[in-house]
């Protein structure tokens, strides 16, 4: 499904300059041309494709990436680099998807392979911290140099930004927030553990959760809270359940790194009053040595990788310029 916003016109002779922007996440690769004034003057949303696999997974994002530069071209536009962030362990330095729960990538060497394709330089990077960058020079963090990102969709991974830069950590694997263990013993994780807070928290693991209290149920995490605020006791239920558990996690996450701001994202965000008010309660409630911050929703809503993954290109065309 196409998002087009309207296309400003460059001026005749002179092609303007964008950047090609690709978010990869577990369902959906969100795409755009973004202008060098952080306009987005192209959006397009194409499924991930997971189930066919990772090489699948691979050749649809490099074809995306190619697709919009085609695009842009044909706007009269200038492509002067891309940016791709991925979920998972990432090496931004190398390019390298190192590792993918829920994509499958093995030590993928993805900015290099998008940047043969076209031609144009790559900045790679991992969803989450592209989107805490966005969310700190666009949206609800704008200001605060000390704030943890926390996305809850397909998956569940923070960014801990720290005066004002994303921290990675020394592998690239800070902020994996999603596979604390919360529940000990409980669901099994793609990752290999049980109970992870991904398996409590995340859209999928909230649906998962009400179908098995309501045999035969297909509704989504959205649904799910829907219910909850019509007065459903079963989907009140499954959510007190998640939010006690993203509550556990923020504990343990905020007790190793005391940040003064949450920025919560990710589908899972629009329930906003339905998720926010008891998650405060809960953190005031069971908070001992933690300062509990403030809670906020992001300002990007899904969009917040996707500006990440404009402004990581764009820090890298005028850094070679």
């Amino acid at each position: 499904m196409t998002h087009a916003h309207p296309d400003p016109l460059p001026t005749p002779g002179f092609p303007a300059d964008c950047v090609v922007a690709l978010d990869v996440g577990g369902t959906v690769v969100k795409g755009g041309l973004v202008g060098a004034d952080g306009t987005f003057v192209h959006t397009e949303r194409r499924p991930t494709g997971r189930e066919g696999g990772p090489a699948a997974v691979t050749e649809r994002i490099i074809g995306f990436a190619d697709d919009l530069r085609r695009t842009a071209l044909e706007r009269g536009l200038d492509p002067v680099a891309a940016g791709v962030v991925v979920p998972g362990i990432v090496d931004a330095a190398t390019g390298t998807a190192v590792y993918s729960t829920n994509l499958g990538f093995r030590d993928l060497p993805l900015r290099d392979l998008v940047a043969e394709r076209l031609g144009l330089p790559v900045a790679f990077d991992h969803d989450v911290r592209a989107g805490g960058l966005a969310e700190s020079r666009l949206g609800a963090a704008k200001g605060c140099d000390n704030f943890l990102f926390l996305p809850l969709g397909t998956g569940v991974a923070g960014a801990f930004v720290l005066d004002g830069k994303p921290y990675a950590g020394a592998q690239g694997r800070a902020g994996e927030i999603g596979h604390i263990v919360v529940r000990p013993g409980g669901t099994p994780c793609g990752c290999g553990a049980r109970g992870c807070l991904e398996t409590v928290i995340s859209g999928p693991a909230v649906a998962r959760m009400y179908a098995e209290a309501v045999p035969g149920s297909h509704a989504t995490a959205a649904e799910v809270a829907a219910r909850v605020g019509a007065g459903d006791p079963v989907a009140a239920r499954v959510w007190d359940e998640a939010v006690s558990a993203l509550a556990d996690g923020l504990l343990i996450a905020l007790a190793l790194l005391d940040t003064r701001l949450v920025v919560v994202g990710g589908g899972l965000s629009r329930a906003r009053d339905t998720l926010f008010e008891p998650l405060r309660a809960a953190l005031a409630e069971r908070a001992t040595v933690q300062h509990v911050p403030r809670i906020e929703a992001a300002a990007l809503g899904d969009d917040a990788g996707c500006h990440g993954a404009a402004l990581l290109a764009w820090d890298l065309a005028e850094g070679l310029r």
